[in-house]
């Protein structure tokens, strides 16, 4: 006789048996929450009668519920998956309703979405290398436009004390787990956890004032996302807790950005964070540069979650728990020192600044890389105009520009002082322009590096022409002018541009 876990609370056995016969699904998948039947062109959820810490579908009339904010929450992302819910019902016998249907004797719910090919899911395209920076960024738009598109939540969880609480439960899991997960390391992440939160606990507070506590989607790793008609769509966000949802914006980028790294794919992480903070809409009271300080924090606590959730579900079949002991060590060495310091990368128009500041970012400092300041990002964001749309007639003059750098290395200086280092991007067209990016890393006490990038003025010309949904509007006009400049003395580094993948 096989013992029932003690986290299922009911038998659904009978249910589960009908729904095989009756949809004689081409796959079915299983997790501790969930069992799914692919049948056709939909894909039907059943919530598992399970009890949890933090999940609970003890009845069927939480499943109800829970069924139901599935399909709430999770159609603001994915619209075009999420169809509704469908009833089992008695009559005698189980029968399955339809899409949409009320029902006061069912014995259980399920979700019912639009089927998808597995093959798009971004954790499987992560395995076979396919991939892209361009694919990242266009998630990083996605995700930012929702994230802007929430509602601010200032009285519900995110202040100091339920940062502490939720980090001690986090060491707690893991240090309950034994010899599952590995002991030592969970020693050193129970040290170091708390550690990385307490000398930043006031800006927890800033940022729950500020507004970037938020009802997220709260489960953002890349078994959630899905590329559909060639864009990536998050799904299946976290309907069972309003308080594990319930956070601050950049914590929700969080979990994508430490699934891409324990792949390995840190270059696609830091891809994926910058284009997030050029997107991202400005706060009044805080910046989302100075949360940066948290990242190491809440890149840890998301490889910890993740290797506590995976070796308890191993524990259900008594499965391997080396990914479970793998996503411990990574959490770790998100906590690892990287002392920041200063990039900049100036050229003309067309010379391939951009392309060469995201391909060197993911190589300086911590996790997952620089943060990559943009001159055109600042730009458009002072003049309230969107990354893709040109700037008004008359927008470049010199004192726009002045402004524009004052900006971008305002904006630059709080990501130092979050402690992540900077790349930035900008022509340096003028030696007091040149001058002000090494005065910035003296001002904070970090190395600098200048790289002047030369090409020539058919080259540029032809790049500027063929771009496309870039925040720059140079043009080749724009790039002649530019090659009459006194550029004056150039003592930083100077390299000839390279062949570009895409025009910058």
């Amino acid at each position: 006789m096989t013992t029932r876990p003690s986290f299922v609370v009911e038998d659904q056995s009978e249910v589960i048996a009908f729904l095989e016969k009756r949809l004689a699904p081409a796959k079915r998948i299983d997790t501790h929450g969930a069992v799914v039947f692919l049948s056709g062109e939909r894909g039907y959820k059943l919530k598992r009668a399970v009890k949890f810490p933090y999940m609970d579908f003890s009845t069927v009339e939480r499943r109800a519920e829970m069924c139901g904010a599935e399909i709430d929450i999770n159609r603001r992302l994915a619209p075009e998956i999420y169809l509704g819910t469908a009833p089992v019902r008695r009559t005698p016998k189980l029968v399955l309703g339809e899409v949409g249907e009320k029902a006061t004797d069912a014995v259980d719910w399920l979700v019912v979405m639009r089927r998808f090919d597995e093959d798009g899911l971004l954790d499987r395209m992560a395995e076979r290398g396919a991939l892209t920076p361009e694919l990242m960024a266009a998630l990083g738009t996605r995700i930012a436009a929702y994230h802007d598109g929430l509602a601010s939540i200032r009285n519900g969880f995110g202040r100091p004390d339920d940062y502490r609480h939720s980090v001690a439960a986090d060491i707690r899991q893991m240090l309950e787990q034994g010899t599952r997960l590995d002991p030592p390391t969970s020693e050193a992440l129970a040290e170091k956890m708390p550690s990385a939160l307490e000398p930043f606990i006031d800006l927890v507070g800033r940022r729950v004032e500020a507004g970037a506590i938020r009802r997220c989607h709260g489960d953002l790793h890349l078994r959630n996302i899905v590329l559909l008609d060639g864009k990536p769509v998050p799904f299946d966000a976290i309907e069972f807790s309003e308080r594990i949802a319930t956070i601050d914006v950049l914590y929700d980028l969080s979990f994508a950005l430490m699934d891409l790294c324990e792949r390995t794919l840190r270059p696609l992480a830091n891809r994926l964070l910058n284009e997030w903070l050029w997107r991202i809409a400005e706060m009044p009271d805080a910046s989302h540069e100075e949360s940066l300080a948290l990242l190491p924090m809440f890149l840890a606590r998301r490889a910890s979650i993740r290797a506590f959730v995976d070796a308890q579900a191993a524990s259900v079949g008594d499965g391997d728990t080396a990914r479970a002991r793998d996503y411990q060590r990574i959490a770790l060495s998100f906590l690892q020192p990287a002392p920041p310091r200063v990039l900049a990368v100036g050229g003309l128009s067309g010379s391939g600044k951009t392309t060469m500041a995201l391909r060197l970012a993911p190589e300086i400092g911590r996790t997952p890389g620089a943060v990559v300041v943009r001159s055109d990002v600042e730009r458009k964001r002072l003049a309230g105009v969107a990354l893709e749309e040109r700037m008004p007639a008359g927008s470049y003059t010199p004192d726009a520009s002045a402004k524009t750098y004052a900006a971008m290395f305002e904006r630059a200086e709080r990501v130092l002082r979050a402690g992540h280092s900077v790349v930035l991007d900008a022509v340096f067209a003028k030696p007091a322009e040149r001058a002000a990016a090494e005065a910035l890393a003296r001002k904070v006490g970090v190395p600098f590096d200048g790289l002047w990038l030369d090409v020539p003025k058919d080259v540029a010309q032809a790049r500027v022409a063929n771009r496309k949904g870039d925040a720059s509007d140079a043009t080749p006009g724009v790039v002649d002018r530019q090659f009459g400049y006194e550029l004056g003395e150039i003592r930083w580094q100077r390299r000839p541009s390279i062949p570009l993948a895409r025009s910058s």
